[in-house]
């Protein structure tokens, strides 16, 4: 994914905004594409904080080399364990990864303009960061809806679990939750694709929000809007109602068993209810946020960066934490790692001292 980064002293941001702006709306005038249109858009981020700004910098940083660290080792512990061999766990690495391009989309181009009097980045980038951020957003969530299928299979249907969910099966889940995610994340941005946008070219968000690129069209975006409100409907709602119904059945199977096997049943829905709750919890605190005059714009960007960052930096701790298969996993790959290195550094004493 290509996302440019310039470098613009800042005495020179508002000349660079009205300069081509002018150029653009010129360009607009003559209905033409050429040296009037925009060729970059300014991500203005959390410029207005000053100062402050680095305090989140430091904490974005630290929690993305955690996002990163958590997640890998996830995905690594759950690819190379022979115990961990289930179809959650399959699942599990597959949202994982997910997780890791997801942060990866946005976080390093806002840790760079914290760094930066001003950050730019080209149209393309612009739209491909945009495709890329609500496209795995999605899948995310389609995600999350097998793993509460699998659930569903696993207690309801415990007899036929290991004939259900086969590795075919597994396969043509995860390849429908991302044939899912690139079918609705398409529409709105070949949408903006076709549009002219003629200044000004300043996104007021930390990356290419589609809301606030939308802002900066010349023409009407009514249908652009409809186009992306029917997208995240059908996304949220879809996914919802599947794994809400998945739980409901869950529940009225769990109210007939007895205690011990109830509570074994709750157990292993535990971690998956959590990050369902904080993913769709957070989600429509951001939808609020986005509709209530009385937050302003810095807070709302704000939000919505913790927002992008919440489900991927909490969903390795909420897993390591709540299962004991996999925290213990995860115990004897980092064992494994210190014998490894506790050998390789008596090695080289021994080589050293020969």
């Amino acid at each position: 994914m290509e996302l440019l980064m310039f470098d613009v002293p800042p005495g020179n941001l508002r000349d660079l905004i009205l300069t081509s702006s002018t150029n653009q709306r010129s360009g607009a005038a003559n209905n033409t594409l050429e040296s009037g249109s925009v060729t970059f858009f300014i991500i203005e981020g959390l410029a207005s904080l000053g100062e402050k700004k680095m305090i989140l910098f430091v904490l974005m940083l630290v929690g993305y080399i955690i996002i990163l660290g958590g997640n890998s080792m996830i995905v690594f512990v759950t690819l190379f364990d022979p115990k961990l061999t289930s179809p959650m766990y399959f699942f599990l690495r597959n949202l994982s990864f997910v997780d890791i391009i997801y942060a990866t989309t946005t976080i390093p181009k806002m840790l760079s303009g914290f760094l930066t009097d001003i950050s730019t980045i080209s149209i393309l980038g612009c739209f491909l960061q945009m495709y890329f951020f609500i496209q795995l957003a999605v899948t995310g969530r389609a995600i999350l809806t097998v793993m509460a299928y699998d659930r569903y299979v696993a207690i309801c249907n415990p007899l036929h679990y290991t004939a259900v969910m086969t590795q075919p099966m597994q396969l043509l889940l995860i390849a429908g939750a991302w044939g899912f995610s690139i079918f609705l994340a398409l529409p709105p941005i070949i949408m903006g694709g076709r549009h002219l946008y003629c200044g000004p070219n300043l996104v007021r968000h930390s990356w290419c929000d589609p809301s606030s690129v939308r802002r900066l069209v010349c023409e009407d975006t009514s249908v652009d809007g409809m186009v992306s409100l029917s997208c995240a409907l059908v996304s949220l709602l879809t996914t919802g109602v599947l794994i809400l119904t998945s739980y409901i059945v869950i529940g009225v199977s769990m109210s007939r068993m007895g205690v011990t096997q109830r509570l074994k049943a709750f157990g292993t829905c535990a971690a998956h209810l959590t990050v369902v709750s904080i993913s769709y919890g957070s989600a429509t605190f951001v939808y609020i946020s986005y509709r209530v005059g009385n937050f302003s714009p810095e807070v709302r960007v704000i939000v919505a960066v913790l927002y992008s960052a919440l489900t991927p930096f909490l969903n390795p701790l909420i897993y390591s934490l709540r299962n004991k298969e996999l925290r213990e996993s995860i115990r004897r790959t980092v064992g494994r790692f210190r014998i490894g290195a506790a050998v390789s550094a008596v090695k080289d004493i021994n080589t050293v001292s020969r």
